[in-house]
């Protein structure tokens, strides 16, 4: 009688780090959030995915990546479906003043209607790697608006990175343009939910939610927060990164577990804000 067929077993995991650059980013925090980790996981999902640090440094084994914005999630897509096209394509981008503004005007135009998906990752990336301080900032109709960054030597093509996060990528179950209180169809008792929203401002100075055209509010703040209370009434398991704004503490105060670590942040309009600050990590289990 023949052996039955063994299942096929898990990819290795790949060495790689997020392919832009994102406000926020989670990767001064990977040991201090990977030692808060549950035990065992269900379903792994990151519906504010952004850079995607934390996915890529567990690339966990089911999973589904999230993100309110269109470009970031298209670029996901595309370097996990069609790396090698996107370096063709990311090797013919100049850094030039000249040349950045023609390619951010693009989406002032009907043009960018037009564009492939593999056209807008190439924006996207070589938008991030050569705009100031690598931001993706929008303003209220969607267009990009950072300033040429005037960097000698960017890196707008790093082809074995992009490379790693694609064979990292194949595995995810679902890389989705979504809201994250589109978490709650889909997450299920012993899931594991990482939110890493916009930071509550500490103080007016600080402020940056603008990745998105909408913004991040507090009354996003608090619908998040009643999102995370009813996951956890599911027991969904649940994991948020935020600041030690008064708001947040006083948001989960009663019936989460908060630990505070620290932090070096540079999203403030002032030298002397920038530096390490207090955040906080918030679980609903032990």
């Amino acid at each position: 009688m023949p052996h039955p067929a063994a299942p096929p077993s898990r990819p290795p995991h790949i060495p790689c780090r997020p392919f832009v650059k994102w406000v926020g980013g989670k990767r001064q925090l990977l040991e201090q959030l990977g030692r808060r980790m549950p035990k065992s996981l269900g379903t792994f999902f990151e519906p504010f995915v952004g850079g995607g640090a934390f996915f890529f440094h567990l690339q966990p084994e089911d999973s589904v990546l999230m993100d309110i914005n269109p470009e970031l999630i298209n670029c996901y897509r595309v370097i996990r479906d069609d790396v090698e096209a996107l370096i063709r394509s990311l090797r013919e981008h100049e850094n030039s003043e000249t040349y950045f503004y023609e390619i951010r005007a693009i989406d002032r135009t009907e043009q960018f209607s037009r564009f492939s998906a593999l056209a807008r990752a190439s924006r996207f990336i070589y938008l991030n790697k050569t705009a100031y301080n690598g931001l993706w900032r929008v303003n209220a109709k969607g267009q990009h608006n950072v300033p040429f960054g005037r960097y000698k030597n960017p890196r707008i093509c790093d082809e074995d990175n992009l490379r790693a996060c694609s064979a990292a990528l194949k595995s995810v179950k679902s890389i989705e343009t979504a809201g994250y209180l589109e978490t709650e169809a889909l997450a299920q008792a012993g899931d594991f939910v990482y939110f890493d929203p916009p930071y509550h401002p500490l103080n007016p100075t600080s402020s940056f939610t603008s990745y998105a055209k909408d913004g991040f509010t507090a009354e996003d703040q608090i619908r998040l927060k009643e999102l995370i209370d009813r996951l956890s009434a599911r027991d969904v398991r649940v994991m948020l990164s935020n600041s030690s704004a008064p708001l947040i503490i006083d948001l989960y105060s009663d019936g989460y577990r908060l630990d505070y670590v620290d932090a070096s942040r540079a999203v403030n309009c002032r030298a002397e804000g920038r530096g390490p600050v207090k955040e906080v990590i918030v679980t609903n289990y032990l």
